[in-house]
């Protein structure tokens, strides 16, 4: 990988202004660094996916993820680049990678436990799988969550799906001021 953090985190901010979508870059960022720990894969590069896979999003939204994936194939990412694609199911593109799979596995899940950490008082710190699934079944809740793909993602990673939201929920902690998921107490 020759693009590094912040290289990548200087491009994400220069096409995504909002606070909220940065936090959401920087979480996926955080899980996909835990993921990659956790399956083998290269923690930097797993990072740098997680960080970029909706950097295109907030000023390009009707041609998400065109922009970005081009943007990491100029430069020779075509791993993260695929990954990038692939996560975005619309395309079709295939899993090829484990990465390819823990992008999906992380992207819609950790965005679903961080406004489970929003509305709890506590926030992240008493949040478990147990309370993330209940919610999950909540189609109210982050309605805009496609559930499918959590489910699907801890699939096609083999993993246990209240392991794998346990291995976010412990990747976020350390990171709870930063991405605002402390709580209100």
């Amino acid at each position: 990988m020759t693009l590094s953090r912040d290289e990548a985190w200087t491009h994400l901010t220069s096409w995504t202004e909002t606070d909220s979508l940065r936090k959401h870059a920087r979480a996926v960022e955080i899980a996909l660094r835990a993921a990659a720990e956790a399956h083998g894969g290269d923690v930097e590069e797993w990072g740098v996916a997680g960080m970029l896979h909706d950097a295109d999003y907030e000023r390009w939204p009707e041609e998400h993820p065109a922009r970005i994936v081009a943007w990491l194939r100029e430069r020779g990412e075509e791993r993260v680049a695929h990954a990038v694609s692939a996560h975005y199911t619309k395309w079709g593109v295939r899993y090829d990678s484990t990465l390819d799979k823990a992008l999906l596995a992380c992207d819609e899940l950790t965005g679903f436990i961080v406004a489970c950490c929003l509305v709890r008082p506590e926030g992240v710190s008493t949040l478990t799988p147990k309370s993330v699934k209940k919610k999950l079944k909540d189609k109210h809740f982050a309605a805009k969550v496609e559930r499918e793909e959590v489910y699907a993602g801890a699939e096609m990673l083999g993993v246990d799906l209240s392991e794998h939201i346990q291995m976010i929920i412990d990747a976020l902690k350390p990171h709870t001021d930063e991405l605002g998921i402390q709580g209100r107490e």
